[in-house]
C-alpha cells in the first residue's frame, strides 16, 4: 500500500522518497508537520498530493499579519431573516490544511491554530465546534526572509510531531520535473488510492504495534539526553517522548512490522526532536547545529535490554 501512495505522491514530487515517508508516517501518527525552506520547492504541491492521494478535503490559508482568528475558524454572522446569529466556519474545516507562511501572522492568529492542532476542536464565542478526525496541519515558513514576521513561540513548535525540510532536486530529478510539466501539472491528473474511512483503519491499526519495555526505556533515554547535554539549554520535552514513540510506531506499520526497532526511532528522532531543543548562549555563539547534537545523542545512547 505504501509503495502505491508514494508512487502516486511521486508523480507530482520528484526524488523525494525519505521526506514523503516522514510524511506519510506523521499522517498515521496524527501528527502536525512544519515545513520549513525556500520558495518553489514543492511545499504547497506536497500537501495537495496527499490530500488527493487520500481523498481528503484541502484549504490553503495565506498567513499574513493582517490576518484575523476569525479568517481562520470562522465566526458567527447574524442572519436578519432567521433573527440570530449562525456560524460560518473558516477554512480550518477540512480535512488538509496548508498553513502558508504561518510565521507571517500575528501570535494572536497562530494561537488560533492550537487548540485545533492538539484537540481537534475550536471554540467560538464559548461553543466548541469539532472538526474532522483526520485533521492534519501541514504548516511552511520561509527561512530566509525574517522581515515582518513573528517567530513561532516553543510552545507551538513542541505542537508540531515533526520538523523537516524538503531541500532542491538533484539533477536528473529536476529534469524529470520539468518533463512532467512540459503540458499540463501532473497534480490535475493524480487520482486517490485509498478513502478516508481505509486511512482511518491504517490509523487504527498503527496503534496496534507492539513497543517493548526496552524502546520505551529507548525513546526516554534519548529525551533525557537532549536535557542534560552542555550545549543544551532546554531539552525535548515528554510531549516529545510521546511524539517519538508515536512515530516510531507509524514508520514500523509502514515498514510491515507489527513491532517497533531501536532503527524506527533513530529514524524518525531528528525529525521529531530537533526543532524542540533550544540550545545555550555559547552553543549559539559557536554556530552549534542542532542536528548534529541529535545525531551525537543518538551515536551515545544505546539500547539496553
Amino acid at each position: 500500500m505504501f509503495n502505491k501512495i508514494k508512487e502516486n505522491i511521486e508523480k507530482v514530487i520528484k526524488g523525494k522518497e525519505e521526506k514523503i515517508k516522514i510524511l506519510l508516517t506523521a499522517l498515521l501518527a496524527q501528527g502536525h508537520v512544519l515545513i520549513e525552506d525556500v520558495p518553489g520547492v514543492g511545499k504547497t504541491m506536497l500537501a495537495k498530493a496527499i490530500a488527493k492521494t487520500f481523498d481528503l478535503k484541502f484549504k490553503r490559508i495565506q498567513f499574513t499579519p493582517d490576518l484575523l482568528p476569525t479568517d481562520l475558524t470562522g465566526l458567527y454572522i447574524y442572519n436578519k431573516n432567521s433573527d440570530n446569529f449562525t456560524f460560518k466556519p473558516g477554512p480550518i474545516f477540512t480535512d488538509v490544511l496548508l498553513a502558508d507562511e504561518i510565521n507571517r501572522a500575528t501570535p494572536r492568529t497562530q494561537s488560533a491554530l492550537l487548540e485545533a492542532m492538539e484537540e481537534k476542536q475550536v471554540t467560538i464565542d464559548g461553543k466548541s465546534h469539532k472538526l474532522s478526525n483526520l485533521f492534519f496541519t501541514i504548516a511552511t515558513q520561509n527561512p530566509i526572509e525574517s522581515e515582518g514576521t513573528f517567530p513561532l513561540p516553543e510552545a507551538q513548535l513542541d505542537r508540531f510531531i515533526i520538523k523537516l525540510s524538503m531541500g532542491y532536486p538533484d539533477f536528473n530529478n529536476e529534469i524529470e520535473m520539468l518533463k512532467s510539466q512540459e503540458q499540463t501539472h501532473p497534480i490535475e491528473q493524480l487520482k486517490p488510492i485509498i478513502n478516508s474511512e481505509e486511512l482511518n483503519l491504517h490509523i487504527k491499526n498503527t496503534k496496534l504495534i507492539t513497543i517493548s519495555d526496552s524502546i520505551f526505556k529507548y525513546i526516554v533515554r534519548i529525551t533525557e539526553a537532549t536535557r542534560n547535554h552542555p550545549s543544551v539549554e532546554i531539552g525535548a520535552s515528554p510531549r516529545a517522548s510521546i511524539a517519538l514513540m508515536k512515530m516510531a510506531r507509524a514508520f514500523a506499520y509502514l515498514d510491515s512490522r507489527d513491532f517497533v526497532l531501536p532503527d524506527d526511532v533513530k529514524t524518525v528522532a531528528p525529525f521529531v526532536l530537533t526543532h524542540r531543543l533550544i540550545l545555550t548562549i555559547e552553543a549559539k555563539i559557536k554556530r552549534e547545529k542542532k542536528s548534529d547534537i541529535i545525531e551525537e545523542i543518538l551515536d551515545t545512547v544505546k539500547v539496553v535490554e
